[in-house]
C-alpha cells in the first residue's frame, strides 16, 4: 500500500480552492508504489492524481522533477502534467507534506510483457531523451555509482542474512564495475541528458496494447542515456524464472534505435551499464529488506531477483551484450 498520510475531506476542499479544477467529488488512495502517498482525485471537472511526497524524495528537488515533467508533457511526451494553482504554483503543502496535482493518464501497467511492448518502451525512452535536451537544468544521479559503496557498507552487517556470501559477491562485482564505468579514468564519456532512471513495467501505462504514458519521474536525473536503457533491460527482459529474454532486449534496443541511434561507445558500454544497474537495484532492495519492519505497510522486494541479473550481466562485461 502507498498511502502514508491521510487527507481529511475539509483539508482537501480547502486545498482545491486554490485551483481552477472544480470541487472534489472523491479522493481514494492508490495501493501501488512505495515512495509517496498517491490518491485518485475526481473533481467536478476531471480526474487527477494527487501526490503527497514522503520518504526518499528530497523536497528541495521537487521543483526540478515537476519542471521536467511539465516540460516533457508540454513538448509532446505522454506523461503526467503538473497542474498549476491560480498563482502558478505546481508544488504546495497538504497535511503537512509537499503536495502536487497532476493530470490523469488513461491505461494501466501490464503484468504480461511481450516484445512489442518492449519495442514501444525503447522508442518512448528515446523520445524522452531527445525531448529532454531542451530542459537544460541538471540534477546529478543521487543513486549513481558514487552511492553504491555507501549502500553496500550500510548493508554489510546484515546482508548475509538474506543469503550467505551475498555481501562479498556484490563487493566483488562492484570492484569490477566502478573502474570500468563510462567517464572514469580513460573510459570514454557517453551522450548524456535527462533520463527517467526507474522505467519499470509499473511505470509504463498501456491501453489496448499501445503505450499510453510514462509515470513516476521521481528518480529522474541527468546521466548517460544508455544507462537508462540498461535499467529498462534489467526491468523488462528477465522472465518470472529470472531467465534473460534476448528477444525482448533486442526489441527494446531496436525500438530505441529507431528514434535515436546508439553510438558505438554506448553499444560497447551496455554490458557494464547493465551490470551497474543490477547492482544499484540489488543494493537498494537489500537495504530496504534489512531496514523495513516486517509489519510495515510496504511490501518488500526480493533483492535476489536483481542479484541474478547482476550475475548474468557481470559475466558479459567486456563483451557485446546482445548477440
Amino acid at each position: 500500500m502507498a498511502v502514508y498520510t491521510e487527507v481529511p475531506e475539509e483539508a482537501l476542499a480547502a486545498f482545491l480552492e486554490g485551483y481552477d479544477i472544480g470541487r472534489p467529488v472523491s479522493c481514494h488512495g492508490i495501493a501501488e508504489g512505495v515512495e509517496n502517498s498517491n490518491f485518485l482525485l475526481k473533481t467536478t471537472q476531471a480526474t487527477f492524481i494527487l501526490t503527497l511526497y514522503e520518504r526518499r524524495v528530497n523536497p528541495d528537488e521537487l521543483p526540478w522533477f515537476l519542471g521536467l515533467m511539465q516540460y516533457l508533457a508540454q513538448h509532446g511526451l505522454s506523461c503526467p502534467l503538473p497542474v498549476a494553482d491560480r498563482q502558478g504554483r505546481t508544488l504546495r503543502t497538504l497535511s503537512g507534506k509537499p503536495a502536487a496535482i497532476t493530470t490523469f493518464l488513461p491505461g494501466g501497467w501490464s503484468r504480461q510483457v511481450d516484445t512489442d511492448m518492449c519495442a514501444q518502451v525503447g522508442a518512448a525512452m528515446a523520445r524522452l531523451h531527445l525531448l529532454g535536451e531542451g530542459f537544460v537544468a541538471e540534477r546529478p544521479n543521487s543513486m549513481g555509482p558514487q552511492s553504491w559503496t555507501g549502500l553496500l557498507e550500510a548493508c554489510r552487517a546484515r546482508g548475509d542474512e538474506v543469503r550467505p556470501g551475498l555481501v562479498a559477491e556484490i563487493e566483488t562485482v562492484l570492484a569490477r564495475v566502478l573502474p570500468a564505468w563510462p567517464g572514469v579514468g580513460n573510459n570514454p564519456s557517453l551522450p548524456r541528458g535527462q533520463i527517467h532512471a526507474d522505467l519499470f513495467p509499473d511505470n509504463v501505462f498501456f491501453r489496448d496494447g499501445k503505450l499510453s504514458g510514462l509515470i513516476d519521474f521521481y528518480f529522474a536525473c541527468t546521466d548517460w542515456y544508455a544507462y537508462d536503457l540498461a535499467i529498462a533491460i534489467n526491468a523488462w527482459c528477465f522472465d518470472a524464472d529470472r531467465r534473460f529474454m534476448t528477444d525482448h532486449a533486442k526489441a527494446m534496443v531496436e525500438g530505441y534505435r529507431h528514434v535515436r541511434p546508439l553510438e558505438a561507445a554506448e553499444e560497447a558500454a551496455l554490458s557494464t551499464l547493465a551490470t551497474g544497474a543490477a547492482i544499484r537495484f540489488t543494493l537498494t532492495r537489500l537495504y530496504d529488506w534489512i531496514n523495513t519492519p516486517s509489519d510495515a505497510l510496504v511490501t518488500r522486494k526480493d533483492p535476489l531477483d536483481y542479484l541474478v541479473r547482476m550475475e548474468f550481466c557481470a559475466a558479459r562485461m567486456g563483451e557485446r551484450f546482445l548477440p
